[in-house]
């Protein structure tokens, strides 16, 4: 399942990412946002590859563990990027508000896989 989760967040970032080039690029522009929406797609494309790495891990550490922390890495990925992209194209800017709550479940997702690893390792 997480390999597929990976395979649809990566393929929306570059979908995304694409129209943010080359159809959104006057509204950012306007917005002043342009490197608020970079940031969102760098976020998002580099977390759609670490699931589907995260998902190759589940034999060789703990699969409950694994499990939430691709679904704390999935849901981080789509409150922090989505929270961006609203921002930038919109100009909410509560937006930049909530996209702190995606960066922790980010951290909360590698500090998981962290320690999956180090319990595998004892």
């Amino acid at each position: 399942m997480w390999i597929l989760v990976g395979a649809i967040l990566g393929m929306t970032g570059v979908a995304i990412g694409a129209f943010g080039a080359h159809g959104l690029s006057a509204t950012l522009t306007a917005n002043g946002r342009t490197a608020t929406f970079e940031t969102a797609s760098k976020y998002h494309l580099i977390h759609a590859v670490a699931i589907v790495a995260v998902a190759a891990l589940t034999t060789q550490l703990n699969p409950s563990l694994v499990q939430w922390a691709a679904g704390l890495l999935t849901a981080g990925t789509l409150v922090f990027s989505g929270a961006l992209y609203i921002l930038a194209i919109f100009d909410l800017r509560f937006m930049g508000a909530v996209a702190p709550i995606g960066g922790l479940l980010l951290i909360a997702g590698w500090g998981l896989l962290a320690y999956a690893a180090w319990a595998a390792g004892r």
